[in-house]
């Protein structure tokens, strides 16, 4: 390992457990930001979903709000807002008061998905035409005018402002799971994101196309790809994969559409769909410190990644939490090390 490694990143979705109210939630992800600050990774960010008994993190803004307050060093993002969900100028507002704030340490990651349902979708947006994601790219330039960016020409920006007087303005990534937001991102010039934890085969493909479209901008002079990975982490490979099966529980009842809290590991071991969940087709990460660092390079070579961001799914937060300590140790990030 080089002496600065690939800078490793937290996707923080404050998962609901069995038996664990939203209140608990919130709190294991504000332990999990403490912990992923103290250890040395470069970024939090936590997404937006609606309407999931799975996931706590309904509203980013409210929630990076407050794990920034209560961190450091590490960047604090969203990974991501759901553009056609929001107004481009409320979207601004919040972020460049959350940089205002926190400058230098606030990422909005932007993703042109629902992240919900149609019905919840409808019920967000109020109008029926506003369901298509036809205006991500329209809307998205306003958002980048909104904080600045001088090669926006009319829209938004014209008559308004994010904020009235602002010093810097968020880092603003484009996540994508598919070629569409890889060549925006690129025309663009802006960091790109892919979710390679939503099992999509098409990762390398999607990256070739973000650097082949890339144009260099104010914002960066070369393509900036950040990669996502289930990844979890145990004492040994045999232990990973028994603490795995409550995510793979949760990815299962996702796919088949029969949304639940994420189940105990006593409750997963003894569920009916228990093998249908472990024969799924999977590239999570999943292991020891040693053979979970081998497969995470091996992923970052694969896809020439820039950085590399991990979100792991299990019941409990302390298995959470030693998944982050053991791989910030075996990676050889620059934070403190855990006892």
């Amino acid at each position: 390992m080089s002496e600065t490694p690939l800078p490793l990143s937290v996707l923080e979705l404050a998962t609901v457990g069995s038996g664990q109210s939203t209140a608990d939630a919130l709190a294991n992800t504000v332990r999990v930001a403490q912990a992923a600050d103290r250890l040395g990774y470069r970024r939090i960010w936590v997404a937006e979903h609606h309407n999931m008994p799975a996931v706590a993190s309904t509203n980013p803004p409210v929630l990076i709000a407050h794990l920034a307050a209560v961190t450091q060093r590490i960047a604090v993002g969203s990974g991501g807002v759901m553009l056609p969900n929001h107004a481009p100028l409320v979207v601004a507002e919040q972020f460049a008061l959350l940089e205002a704030l926190h400058p230098g340490r606030i990422d909005l990651g932007i993703g042109r998905a629902p992240g919900t349902d149609q019905h919840t979708a409808l019920a967000l947006r109020r109008d029926p035409k506003a369901l298509s994601a036809e205006d991500f790219p329209t809307n998205l330039l306003d958002l980048l005018g909104l904080f600045g960016d001088e090669r926006v020409e009319g829209g938004l920006a014209e008559r308004f402002s994010a904020t009235p007087a602002a010093v810097t303005a968020p880092q603003v990534v484009l996540l994508g799971s598919s070629g569409f937001s890889a060549q925006l991102a690129g025309q663009l010039g802006l960091p790109f994101t892919f979710a390679h934890h939503f099992g999509s085969p098409n990762t390398v493909a999607a990256l070739d196309l973000y650097r082949e479209a890339f144009v260099p901008s104010a914002v960066l002079d070369r393509p900036y790809a950040i990669v996502t990975a289930n990844t979890l982490v145990a004492d040994s490979d045999e232990e990973a994969r028994r603490l795995a099966l409550p995510g793979q529980l949760m990815r299962l009842s996702i796919r088949t559409n029969r949304l639940r809290p994420v189940p105990s590991l006593e409750e997963a071991v003894a569920d009916p769909e228990r093998a249908a969940a472990e024969a799924m087709p999977s590239n999570a990460v999943i292991g020891g410190p040693g053979s979970a660092v081998a497969a995470l390079r091996q992923l970052a070579a694969d896809t020439g990644a820039d950085e590399l961001m991990v979100t792991a799914s299990t019941h409990g937060v302390a298995e959470r939490l030693h998944s982050l300590e053991l791989l910030a140790g075996a990676w050889g990030l620059p934070g403190e090390r855990a006892a």
